[in-house]
C-alpha cells in the first residue's frame, strides 16, 4: 500500500512541477499570439488559461497542453481587424459548437487516415515555425518603429543566456530528474541576471500581464443573419484548424507515451473549452505541440499537469505578474529552442534513402506549406498528395493473364484493382480487333472500385460489340451488374462464386 502511495505521490509531483514549467512557457507564447491576432495580451492569456483548464478537466488527452496558438491566431487577425474583439468571441463560441458536433458524431477516428509522411511534415513544419517565432526576440524597436537585429553586447548577452538555458536543460536530466530541467533553467538564469545586474530584455518589456479573474459576458454582437454571415466562415476555419492541430498533436503524444488517446473525447473537450473562452473573454485555441513536448518530457503525462499549468498561469496573472515580469526573455527563448530540437523529427533525414520518393515529397511539401501557409491547408494538401501518389502506384498494378481455351475462346484474367486511376491502363490491355470471336473477361482476382471502373467496362463492351465479337464478363459483384448499362447482358451470373462488395458510386445515393 505504501509503495502504491509513494508511486502516486511521485507522479503527482512530476505533474505539478511540469505544469509549473509549462505555465512559464505559456506566458510569452500567449502574449505573442495575442499580438498576431490583434487583441489585448490578457485576451491571449485568458484563452491559454481557459483552454488548458477546461480541456484537462472535461476532455483532455493526458499529457497534452492546450492554449492560444499561432495557427488559429493568423485566422483571427482579419476578423478582429474588420469587426473587433466582440465578433471574435462570438466566432470562438460557434467554432466550439462545431467542434463538439464533430466529436459527438465520432469523426475524431478519421485522424487515423493521415499518412505518416504528413505527420512527419506537420511536426517538422511546426518545429520550424516555433523556431522562426523566437527570432523576433532577437530584434529591438528602433527609430520610426522599425525592428532591427540586436548587435554588440545586447546580442552577446541574449545569446549567452539562451545557450545557458539550453545547456541546463540538456545536462541536468543526465544528473537528476527530481526537478524539471526547464523550470530549473528559468530560475537559474533569472537569478543570474538580477544578481549580476545584466541588462537584457525581460518579460515586462513584452507586455503587462496583470489582471483579474476573467468575467462572464455575452458577446456584444447583433443577433441577426448578418452576424451569422460574418461569423460562420471564420468559425468553420477555426474549428477545422483547431481540430487538425489538436488531433495530430494527440497522435504525437500517443507515440511518445505508447498510449492511445480518444479523438472524439478530445474533440468534445476542445469544443467545450472554446465555448467557455467566448463567454469569458479568451481568444480560444487548441493543442500546443511545443508546450505539450515540454510537459511530456518533464514527466507530466496526466491531466493534473494541464490543470496545474492553467491554474499557475492564472496565479501569474492575478498575483505573481511582478515575478514573471522579472524573467529574462532569453530564458524562455532557450526553453522554446529546446522544444524545437525535441519536436523536429531528426530521424527523417536518415529515411531519405530508405523510403519511397513519393513519401519524401509529401513530407517536404507538408513542411513547406506549414511554414508559409497554415496547418490545416498543409494537412489537407498532404493527404490529397498522398492519396494521389497512392492511386498512381496502385494504377500500375493492374494486369491480365491471357490464355486460349481448346474451343478457341480467349480468356483474360484481370488482376489488380480497377478504379479511376487504372481505367486507362485497363483499356490498353485489350485489343478487340485482334481477339477471336469469343472473349471472356474474368474479374475473379480484381475489384471494381468506383463508377469510373463501371464506365470502363461498359466502354470496353461497346468496342467488342462494334467489331461483332461475343464478350462474356465473369465474376462481377451483384452491385456491378446493377450499375452496368451497356454490358449488363454480357455478365455470366454465378451467385455461388461472384464476389460481394460495394462500389463507390453517386447513383446509389
Amino acid at each position: 500500500m505504501f509503495q502504491l502511495y509513494y508511486a502516486h505521490a511521485a507522479k503527482a509531483k512530476d505533474d505539478i512541477f511540469s505544469g509549473l514549467t509549462v505555465a512559464f512557457a505559456l506566458v510569452p507564447e500567449a502574449v505573442a499570439f495575442s499580438f498576431v491576432a490583434g487583441v489585448n495580451p490578457l485576451v491571449g492569456l485568458y484563452g491559454a488559461f481557459l483552454m488548458g483548464l477546461v480541456t484537462s478537466i472535461v476532455g483532455g488527452r493526458p499529457g497534452m497542453i492546450s492554449g492560444a496558438t499561432g495557427s488559429m491566431a493568423v485566422v483571427m487577425v482579419s476578423l478582429v481587424a474588420k469587426h473587433g474583439e466582440q465578433y471574435l468571441f462570438a466566432t470562438i463560441i460557434m467554432a466550439g459548437v462545431l467542434q463538439m458536433i464533430f466529436g459527438a458524431l465520432k469523426f475524431g477516428k478519421y485522424i487515423r487516415i493521415v499518412p505518416l509522411p504528413v505527420m512527419m511534415g506537420f511536426v517538422n513544419g511546426l518545429a520550424v515555425v516555433i523556431f522562426l517565432a523566437q527570432l523576433n526576440h532577437f530584434k529591438v524597436q528602433g527609430h520610426g518603429g522599425h525592428l532591427h537585429w540586436l548587435s554588440g553586447t545586447p546580442l552577446f548577452v541574449m545569446l549567452a543566456l539562451t545557450v545557458l538555458t539550453m545547456g541546463i536543460m540538456f545536462f541536468l536530466p543526465k544528473l537528476t530528474r527530481a526537478f524539471p530541467a526547464g523550470l530549473a533553467a528559468i530560475i537559474v538564469v533569472t537569478l543570474l541576471v538580477h544578481f549580476t545586474g545584466m541588462h537584457t530584455q525581460l518579460v515586462s518589456s513584452i507586455a503587462d500581464i496583470r489582471g483579474g479573474f476573467p468575467a462572464f459576458h455575452i458577446p456584444s454582437v447583433p443577433m441577426n443573419l448578418n452576424t451569422l454571415e460574418i461569423v460562420l466562415p471564420y468559425a468553420v476555419i477555426l474549428a477545422g484548424v483547431g481540430l487538425i492541430e489538436t488531433l495530430l498533436t494527440m497522435t504525437v503524444v500517443d507515440e511518445l507515451t505508447n498510449t492511445r488517446g480518444q479523438g472524439n473525447r478530445v474533440s468534445l473537450g476542445q469544443g467545450a473549452a472554446n465555448i467557455v473562452n467566448g463567454f469569458f473573454g479568451g481568444m480560444g485555441g487548441c493543442a500546443m505541440i511545443g508546450q505539450t513536448m515540454i510537459n511530456v518530457s518533464s514527466g507530466g503525462q496526466r491531466n493534473l499537469s494541464g490543470i496545474v499549468a492553467a491554474l499557475s498561469l492564472l496565479a501569474f496573472i492575478m498575483f505573481a505578474s511582478g515575478l514573471i515580469n522579472l524573467v529574462p526573455v532569453a530564458a524562455l527563448v532557450g526553453l522554446m529552442f529546446m522544444v524545437v530540437i525535441e519536436t523536429f523529427e531528426w530521424g527523417s533525414f536518415n529515411l531519405l534513402n530508405k523510403i519511397p520518393r513519393e513519401d519524401i515529397f509529401v513530407g517536404m511539401l507538408v513542411t513547406v506549406v506549414t511554414i508559409f501557409s497554415d496547418l490545416a491547408m498543409a494537412v489537407v494538401i498532404g493527404v490529397i498528395a498522398s492519396a494521389l501518389t497512392f492511386a498512381w502506384k496502385q494504377a500500375r498494378h493492374i494486369y491480365v493473364i491471357l490464355r486460349d481455351e481448346a474451343d478457341g475462346t480467349r480468356v483474360y484474367e484481370v488482376h489488380g484493382p480497377l478504379f479511376f486511376a487504372s481505367t486507362h491502363r485497363f483499356g490498353e490491355l485489350f485489343k478487340p480487333e485482334k481477339d477471336p470471336n469469343d472473349v471472356v473477361i474474368d474479374f475473379r482476382h480484381s475489384r471494381v472500385a468506383d463508377h469510373s471502373a463501371i464506365e470502363a467496362i461498359d466502354t470496353l463492351a461497346t468496342k467488342y460489340a462494334d467489331v461483332d465479337k461475343t464478350l462474356h464478363l465473369r465474376h462481377l459483384s451483384q452491385e456491378c451488374q446493377l450499375l452496368l448499362e451497356k454490358a449488363r447482358d454480357l455478365v455470366e451470373v454465378n451467385i455461388s462464386e461472384d464476389p460481394h462488395y460495394h462500389v463507390a458510386d453517386d447513383s446509389l445515393g
